[in-house]
């Protein structure tokens, strides 16, 4: 773990190879024929075993001193410090072995002092270049699977928190329309917490979800507008038509919410009827109220369309759309898929 990777079946491989290759590249000069170059292979192997092995544990030890990206400085100054002594020391010792023990005893057959550092110091090089490249790509990865994991524990975090905002705010409406019809219509008052407690159910039951099917929240709308029309009748006119998209999904509460956002800023009387379209168009759900602002409305809680906007922002890139004309209010909202079918009916 401390290097980035296994590197047992590299050494394996690798210090042989290194081992055959270092005397064609830097000891030509006193390489003749096969006898001689075979003779050099088995120095060059104890060579590039010994300051392999040694490198090796150099950069293991320097690792785990010094673990994290801040002390990247100091570890490549101990790297270099380190590295090069070791390897000059290994260089030099495994040069007189090789001197003293070289075949017939040749002066000639022992490489030169230049030919020999040159070959430790490139085989080094080599074999830093890749364990830190392999170890830098490693640290990289684990660094962006870490802020990957962080960014998604603060957007569901975020999520949470808007999540647990809808409720309140749902509640809060329904008893306003709730007072209003005590008083004026006990029996409706009656048949409006009946179906509140369904639709609060689904409210509960939804609210985990992050997307849930287009089909099961018009479901629900449907229970909501009963809801709607028990406090309105007439005045408040609901159109849902040509939403037959099939695996379409809707972020949870997101009808009710614009429903909600309508009726707080819009006029709603016999002569001013309130009229809410909900449809699809060039695959976006769209909905549209006919505008007819109030005077006066009640202070914003600060959910409604926000909270929307900030729910579809940490779903998708598409952005919800707004439209406001001197005759619509309009929301454009962005298509999500699902893998399941979702059949539409006609309210």
């Amino acid at each position: 773990m401390l290097l980035g990777f296994d590197d047992r079946l590299f050494r394996l491989i690798g210090m042989p190879v290194v081992a055959m290759v270092i005397p064609l590249l830097f000891f030509r000069d006193i390489i003749h024929d096969a006898e001689s170059y075979w003779g050099k292979v088995p120095f060059s192997f104890i060579h590039t075993v010994v300051t392999w092995q040694g490198v090796r544990a150099i950069f293991i030890h320097l690792s785990r001193k010094f673990p994290d990206w801040k002390d990247w400085k100091k570890r490549m100054k101990w790297i270099i410090g380190s590295v090069i002594l070791y390897t000059g020391s290994v260089c030099t010792m495994v040069t007189l072995v090789a001197g003293i023990f070289s075949i017939q005893l040749d002066p000639a057959l022992v490489p030169s002092p230049i030919s020999a550092y040159g070959a430790s110091y490139m085989m080094v090089l080599a074999l830093g270049a890749v364990y830190e490249s392999i170890r830098f790509f490693q640290l990289w990865k684990t660094t962006a699977m870490e802020k990957e994991h962080l960014e998604r524990a603060h957007l569901a975090s975020q999520l949470e928190g808007l999540r647990n905002q809808v409720n309140p705010h749902f509640l809060f409406n329904s008893l306003n329309t709730l007072t209003y019809l005590i008083p004026e219509a006990p029996e409706k008052a009656v048949r409006f917490v009946q179906q509140l407690s369904k639709v609060y159910r689904y409210v509960l039951e939804s609210r985990e979800d992050q997307v849930i099917p287009l089909q099961t929240e018009l479901d629900f709308l449907k229970s909501y507008i009963f809801l709607l029309r028990e406090r309105f009748g007439d005045n408040l006119q609901v159109e849902i038509s040509r939403v037959d998209r099939k695996n379409t999904a809707i972020v949870p509460l997101t009808l009710q919410m614009l429903f909600e956002n309508a009726i707080k800023h819009n006029v709603i009387s016999t002569h001013k009827p309130l009229k809410i379209e909900v449809f699809m168009e060039n695959g976006h759900l769209i909905v549209r109220n006919n505008l007819q602002k109030k005077n006066q409305v009640m202070d914003s809680t600060g959910v409604g369309l926000q909270n929307i906007r900030d729910r579809y922002r940490m779903l998708t890139d598409q952005e919800i759309e707004v439209i406001a004309s001197q005759q619509y209010f309009t929301v454009i909202l962005p298509d999500i898929q699902i893998q399941q079918e979702a059949a539409v009916e006609k309210v």
